[in-house]
């Protein structure tokens, strides 16, 4: 079994031209809405159980799905109406939400990848990690860094200087851009101490101290993040092509 969340609530602010009336989520790529996308590729996976959060404009995003049946798969709807909640703060209030002891796939509404997810959840299991984050060679101010066993050991912004550390290891490691997918272990839930509205990246850097979360090197063609227009028309380009 496996669960999958998609992160679907953000306001959409780089999109305004798109995000004035409709969710960044129900933005239009290639003649279908960027969530249709995603649910299709974990469809296609063989995804058990997919929990959205929605925030901005969320009674379309409900009336989207239901108008496609739930595209015939089991979606619950983890709802953020009142306040946003950040990517842990969102994943801490839909717990209750994934199939139990189960891992959960986690997915960006305004991602497009050829990422095998077979892959990404191969490398996770085989590894026993807590999490696993799935990274990219790219051009960006703040990285990951992994060690040479393959370990989160640091955060750090290039524009400010800024590096949150994990342990010492970070003098030898390698740093990645985060592409914004990952998978977690169930258990990792049980250990989210965090209240409120909180960033993913900083539960992950308080667990890594003394659990493995590791990283996962992703080479595949393409990887976008849809969240500026100027990435949404290449987008449409490549894929009238394919």
């Amino acid at each position: 079994m496996i669960n999958a969340m998609i992160f679907a609530a953000g306001l959409g602010t780089r999109l305004q031209h798109y995000t004035k009336n409709c969710p960044k989520a129900l933005v239009e790529l290639n003649g279908k809405p960027l969530l249709e996308h995603c649910i299709i590729k974990m469809k296609k996976f063989g995804v058990d159980r997919i929990v959205i959060n929605v925030h901005h404009f969320a009674d379309q995003i409900e009336e989207f799905l239901k108008l496609k049946n739930n595209f015939g798969m089991d979606i619950q709807i983890s709802d953020e109406r009142e306040l946003l909640l950040d990517t842990g703060g969102a994943i801490k209030k839909a717990s209750a939400l994934f199939i139990p002891n189960a891992p959960i796939l986690i997915y960006n509404v305004d991602i497009l990848s050829s990422l095998n997810f077979a892959d990404l959840l191969a490398s996770h299991t085989s590894k026993k990690a807590l999490a696993t984050l799935n990274l990219r060679d790219k051009k960006t101010n703040r990285y990951l860094c992994f060690n040479n066993k393959n370990l989160l050991c640091a955060w750090k912004n290039d524009n400010t200087g800024e590096v949150k550390l994990v342990n010492e290891t970070y003098e030898n490691s390698k740093a990645f851009s985060f592409s914004g997918i990952h998978i977690i272990d169930s258990k990792l839930l049980e250990l989210i101490e965090e209240e409120g509205v909180f960033s993913i990246i900083d539960l992950y850097l308080r667990l890594a101290k003394d659990h493995q979360i590791a990283g996962y090197y992703d080479s595949s063609d393409l990887w976008m993040d849809l969240g500026k227009p100027e990435e949404l028309l290449k987008a449409e380009a490549i894929l009238k092509r394919e």
